[in-house]
């Protein structure tokens, strides 16, 4: 099984002792740095894995990493934030958290602007990204950066498709009828009707932005910004839904589960839609491919016209105050040390001969990249190079499949939207935003099993729209608009 390198977007700069030395202990001990992040790999990094000693050993540190697992991810975040016991590197899912935000203008984060110059590879990041992570016109975070294309979207089992002798759906009515096919006629072969159409990870964000062919939860129209949740996508979406929760072809008992078992319908052949990157779907197909090698998870280049565009970056790092001035030097060397080549190829490949052998260009990965865990989804979640094909390409995937993706994520390029909002931030929303989004997903939820009827989602909108303070969060995120659009 071949996995590409691929290619870079380095400037040629190598990366040197100096800016590796910044922050160092003069008696050469290492620095011990903690960090808390996600993992999406089976099993994350154990404390004794070869690719964390030898970061370790080339970047003068010894690390201490908390793995979160995406089940309990969120949680996670919001209980270390508020317990103020944070480690010297934190990852955020969001920067527009709440509390994350409210503590970075309490003094909390130290500020990175006048250090960043000093660090060539964290500088390579698009200067996009690093606009759109700045609050209050500072740079606090370390963007977690990831390519513009690739994000997670819709995939459908190919071979299914294909069994069944349908074609790959462009719109959510083709889609919907492919749904029930999959519930309906044995896609698998077992005899049995055990099968979903789609398995329901993620399905609210990426179901609302196709419905209102938008990224995002604010849509522009007219040089204003407009809350989707008000717009009749959203409201044809619950519809949409609610008729294939009727139908059977959706489970039942999706508003209680976890990714994981969202994610494990699709590993167990158990249903024939999923969300992820490019990259992530090879993880959930490694599992049906052990025991049908046709089994094929294919991202849909786009449906209704229309796919997501990433911002750039998914999550961010933060540095506490509390971290001594020097300490903070050397972290943003050990991160900009991910940022290069040799550091990012280590954190997502492994050691030569150890966990990839390299034929012509190409590394052919090992069983023992599996079984450390060697991944862009373990350490490459920490140590992060920009790059185009980033999530083209997985462990173990053939070449074949490596360059379907970069023709997915190159077609995708060409009508993929952007989020206008990446950026903007309205401090009505970090107040009580949350609470408003949970009262908006509760009652989606409700619709779409039928707790509630489409009606009943009518009212609750024309509320919102009639709600001051639900309201001024409009308000104050199309003056953030105004204001960056006028620089």
């Amino acid at each position: 099984m071949l996995v590409l390198v691929t290619a870079s977007c380095s400037s040629g700069r190598a990366f040197t002792a100096n800016t590796l030395d910044k922050g160092s202990k003069p008696n050469g001990e290492p620095t011990e740095i903690s960090i808390i992040t996600e993992f999406h790999t089976p099993e994350p990094p154990r404390p004794d894995n070869p690719v964390l000693k030898e970061i370790e050993k080339r970047t003068q540190t010894k690390l201490s990493i908390t793995w979160v697992s995406p089940n309990n991810w969120d949680a996670k975040q919001s209980v270390t934030l508020a317990s103020g016991d944070i480690p010297d590197l934190m990852k955020v899912s969001d920067v527009s958290n709440p509390l994350m935000q409210q503590m970075v203008r309490q003094g909390v984060f130290w500020d990175l602007t006048p250090f960043l110059q000093d660090y060539p590879h964290l500088m390579e990041y698009p200067k996009s990204v690093w606009e759109s992570t700045k609050i209050d016109g500072k740079n606090y975070i370390i963007p977690s950066v990831r390519p513009f294309e690739g994000a997670s979207f819709l995939a459908v089992r190919k071979d299914w498709l294909d069994k069944l002798h349908l074609q790959i759906p462009t719109t959510t009515e083709e889609m919907y009828k492919v749904w029930k096919a999959f519930a309906n006629e044995d896609p698998d072969g077992n005899g049995k009707k055990d099968t979903y159409g789609f398995n329901m990870r993620d399905w609210s964000p990426i179901l609302d932005n196709i419905f209102n062919q938008n990224n995002g939860k604010w849509k522009l129209r007219d040089g204003k910004l407009v809350d989707i949740v008000t717009e009749p996508g959203t409201r044809d979406m619950l519809v949409f839904l609610n008729r294939a929760y009727r139908e059977g072809l959706i489970p039942r008992d999706f508003p209680i589960m976890k990714t994981s078992q969202a994610e494990d319908l699709a590993t167990q052949s158990k249903a024939g839609f999923t969300t992820d990157t490019v990259l992530g779907l090879w993880r959930q197909i490694d599992l049906p491919m052990s025991t049908n090698p046709e089994a094929d998870f294919l991202p849909l280049t786009s449906l209704n016209g229309v796919v997501m565009q990433s911002p750039g970056f998914l999550g961010a790092y933060l540095i506490p105050k509390k971290v001594p001035k020097e300490k903070v030097r050397k972290i943003l060397s050990l991160m900009d040390y991910g940022a290069s080549e040799e550091g990012a190829s280590l954190a997502i490949n492994g050691i030569r001969d150890v966990h990839y052998k390299e034929v012509d260009g190409y590394k052919i990965a090992t069983k023992q990249a599996d079984l450390d865990s060697i991944s862009v989804s373990s350490f490459g979640k920490i140590f992060e190079r920009f790059d185009k094909y980033l999530w083209a390409y997985a462990p173990g995937m053939p070449r074949n499949i490596y360059e379907r993706n970069k023709k997915i994520i190159d077609e995708r390029s060409k009508v993929s939207v952007d989020d206008p909002s990446i950026g903007l931030i309205s401090n009505t929303a970090i107040q009580v935003g949350s609470e408003y989004n949970k009262r908006i997903d509760d009652m989606k939820t409700k619709v779409v099993i039928g707790k509630e009827s489409i009606q009943a989602w009518d009212v609750f909108v024309d509320q919102l729209k009639m709600d001051a303070q639900y309201q001024k969060i409009a308000a104050e995120m199309n003056e953030a608009y105004r204001q960056k659009m006028n620089k």
